[in-house]
């Protein structure tokens, strides 16, 4: 483990990761030895890891290449899912940002304009809005699918939209009172999905002994895999503040431990000694 102590100069900080994210994707730099091999950051607000054999496979990944007709010559070009994002997800290591402020900047460095995304725990309806104005255009062609168990989470998220988008914008979006489980039941065959959202917990404002569980949230996440097109992101907060919220997260974490290195990149934001707050979790589908 490759360990970097953050001083309350954040600059350090924030020059060390690009120079992770941006010169270790570079094809000049050999692979390191060993798989296993850890980044760790930390400071007194928070900690991020991230596998360095990740690193590689953002890499092998996102690097194009191209070879030119008179020569043997190679150029290639690297970006990684994460890349322009550095300071912002410094922001949220140093307390600076939200968890789904960061969540909602990683959206738009996947998502297109026309795409079809899944909300699939609606709550109050800002991660649904959000990712209306993301995909929404003049063509009609983007849906927003909007799930929620609670009827009060859909009209919440219903009237948030009446407040915030046009009438021909509120009609892309598709709302289901339905358990984020069933995500393939309500999502047209062969319908090429960009974004699936969770934000699991309860709904905010609502009844908290209403919580997802661990059960059907690995059902969801199983379904938004295989619904997920090449290019895609599963995307989750996960609030660990609640009775069953742990458990939760570590069923979230064996799901993405599982996924196979060659067809996804997956990462995790956690704050190391604020044990109640939310984490991140990145589940990038090459």
């Amino acid at each position: 483990m490759l360990g970097l102590r953050c001083f309350p100069q954040s600059n350090y900080l924030k020059r060390f990761y690009r120079r992770i994210t941006i010169n270790c994707l570079s094809n000049s730099i050999q692979p390191l030895p060993t798989s296993n091999l850890t980044l760790c950051f930390s400071s007194n607000l928070s900690s991020f890891s991230i596998s360095i054999s990740n690193i590689h496979q953002y890499r092998k990944l996102y690097a194009t290449v191209t070879h030119t007709s008179n020569s043997n010559v190679t150029t290639s070009s690297t970006e990684s899912p994460l890349t322009g994002l550095e300071d912002d997800l410094v922001g949220y290591v140093l307390g600076k940002k939200k968890a789904t402020e960061v969540a909602h900047l990683v959206w738009k460095h996947v998502v297109q304009k026309g795409d079809t995304v899944i909300d699939a725990t609606c709550g109050n309806g800002y991660d649904t809005l959000a990712m209306l104005k993301m995909v929404a255009d003049e063509s009609g062609t983007a849906r927003v699918y909007g799930m929620d168990i609670q009827r009060d989470a859909l009209e919440n998220t219903s009237s948030l939209l009446d407040e915030n988008v046009t009438p021909k914008e509120k009609q892309l979006v598709k709302l289901f009172s339905i358990c984020h489980s069933r995500i393939e039941e309500i999502i047209p065959e062969n319908s090429p999905v960009r974004l699936v959202a969770f934000n699991l917990g309860y709904l905010p404002g609502g009844d908290k002994a209403l919580t997802t569980v661990p059960e059907t949230t690995m059902m969801a996440i199983e379904s938004a895999k295989r619904v997920l097109v090449p290019g895609g992101l599963i995307s989750l907060v996960v609030y660990v503040g609640h009775p069953g919220g742990r458990e939760e997260l570590e069923t979230v974490e064996s799901f993405a431990s599982g996924l196979s290195v060659d067809e996804w990149i997956c990462c995790k934001f956690q704050m190391l000694n604020r044990p109640l707050a939310p984490v991140l979790v990145f589940l990038f589908k090459k």
